[in-house]
């Protein structure tokens, strides 16, 4: 082979040999395209039309925690602490005196309260591949400090609401049984079924689930391999109840309950053929109607102890209202029809008996009307049903001129006919996390003078939401966002809970 060693050696005919091996690429590729019918999408020859920065779509609603008012303490220490008096002239002495003679002296009743601080935060970790990878689309250490925010604000929100430090679940009563005769179809079970129940917290219903059962004790194992532990929010097993032989040729059912257990808002239910029954239900109500059973669930063995209280955590509102002596208002619904229970009652007079009376026993015991009632969505629809459906109720429909008719209504304001005033109104509200079957009275302001009290309910923290960038140990920024404090509720009678409501 012959090798040109300068440009004047190119002769026209290798120039010819050249050009032709030039185009010969471009030549083929033009005949696989005419074979292929042209470019057309299927080729892959497209961009990639992606939206930046990413679309966050969750919802991020903190009531009670855009509510309460945040007090960084200057003092240190390991609690808040606080002396409450919650009587004067306890020993009820008469005013009138002798000429020229004094009284005796007067009586008060004050208790020492304090409050510990807890921390509360999240971590996550964005890695060098994942930052470098999200080049021209969203800066993702940032939106990473902006999520975790978002849900420490959350988790806050769930704190502040039902987080439980104090008060202990225990052993809910062994449920009461009654075999249907008809209605399902449970099998026949010579030896009989076995039935438990277990009581649960706000923060147990909202972790708890058919598929994953009730939590026990948690582990969490950190990012730096040290673990720690806490209540998962699930009381003890009750005591089980036998129904002894079953027999309804295939078409029977289960009715069980139980008496309402103090600070549970949900039950799960367990029934089998053995006493190592499996998670049949979770209800809001504290009884349940079985017409026919699972045995691929959680089973009731794995609940061993009374687990409902988390030592790492601050009591939220609705547990400073259940704790023992809180003196708050505390209303369960009857238990009823198992699986129906007992709802609402409509006065027939624009009212809600049940809500009438918390508000005349928090006047008449505290000279207190509540700023708010917040509960479920469920609750929401079914007050608004029975206040708008009473035979009492006059309706004022208006009609906008150019705007037609709107239809629908809802409660939002409900008149306190136990307050001072002529036109005292409390708002009512549904919040994203309150359980079906429950609903809270809050007091923003107490009706006393000097009380020193301008919050009923504050925070009050040793440090306000802080955001930590950890050490870095392998190729990856870890971020922590965290705040140290505790909900400190100077007068938990400003509170009313009325549970286990039916739908209805």
């Amino acid at each position: 082979m012959n090798l040109i060693k300068n440009l004047s050696e190119l002769t026209a005919d290798a120039l010819a040999e050249f050009q032709k091996a030039a185009v010969a690429p471009a030549q083929q590729l033009t005949e696989e395209l005419r074979k292929s019918g042209g470019v057309n999408q299927a080729t892959g020859l497209v961009a990639y039309d992606l939206q930046a920065p990413a679309k966050n779509l969750f919802p991020v609603l903190t009531p009670l925690r855009n509510r309460i008012p945040r007090i960084v303490s200057q003092n240190g220490g390991t609690a808040t602490n606080w002396i409450s008096v919650t009587g004067i002239n306890t020993s009820k002495l008469r005013g009138f005196v002798p000429e020229g003679r004094r009284n005796g002296l007067m009586s008060i009743s004050s208790t020492p309260k304090s409050a510990s601080y807890k921390s509360c935060g999240l971590d996550d970790a964005v890695t060098f591949e994942a930052e470098l990878a999200a080049t021209g689309f969203e800066n993702v250490r940032s939106t990473q400090a902006q999520r975790l925010l978002w849900a420490t604000m959350i988790e806050e929100e769930l704190s502040d609401l039902g987080a439980c430090n104090s008060v202990a679940l225990g052993t809910p009563t062994a449920p009461t049984v009654v075999v249907g005769a008809t209605g399902g179809t449970i099998a026949d079970a010579a030896g009989g079924y076995y039935c438990y129940v277990v009581a649960l917290t706000l923060h147990g219903y909202l972790a708890a689930s058919l598929t994953d059962g009730v939590q026990q004790t948690v582990t969490v194992t950190t990012p730096v391999n040290t673990t720690f532990t806490y209540g998962g929010g699930s009381s003890n097993s009750s005591l089980t109840t036998n129904t002894g032989a079953v027999s309804n040729s295939n078409v029977s059912k289960l009715s069980l309950s139980t008496p309402v257990v103090a600070g549970a808002v949900a039950y799960a239910w367990y029934v089998g053929t053995t006493t190592g029954a499996t998670l049949q239900a979770i209800t809001t109500l504290n009884s349940v109607v079985l017409t026919s059973l699972t045995t691929t669930h959680q089973a009731i063995t794995s609940v061993t102890a009374d687990k409902s209280t988390n030592a790492l955590a601050y009591d939220g509102v609705l547990y400073q209202a259940w704790a023992s002596g809180s003196g708050a208002y505390i209303k369960n619904m009857a238990t009823g029809t198992p699986g129906t229970g007992t709802g609402l009652t409509a006065d027939n007079a624009g009212g809600i008996t049940e809500i009438d009376d918390m508000l005349a026993s928090m006047w008449e015991n505290y000279k207190l009307s509540p700023s708010t009632i917040y509960l479920n969505a469920r609750e929401g629809k079914n007050i608004t049903k029975k206040i708008l459906g009473g035979s009492g109720v006059q309706h004022l429909i208006t009609v906008d001129q150019g705007q037609g008719f709107t239809s629908g209504a809802v409660v939002a304001r409900y008149m306190n006919k136990f307050a001072m005033g002529t036109s005292t109104y409390v708002d009512v509200m549904v919040h994203p996390y309150m359980p079906a079957g429950t609903l809270m009275a809050y007091t923003d302001m107490l009706p006393y003078p000097i009380s020193g009290v301008p919050n009923v309910v504050e925070k009050r923290l040793r440090r306000d939401y802080y955001q930590m960038e950890w050490p870095m140990r392998e190729r990856q920024y870890e971020n922590g966002v965290y705040f140290d404090g505790v909900l400190a509720h100077y007068f938990p009678p400003s509170v009313g809970i009325i549970t286990n409501i039916a739908d209805a």
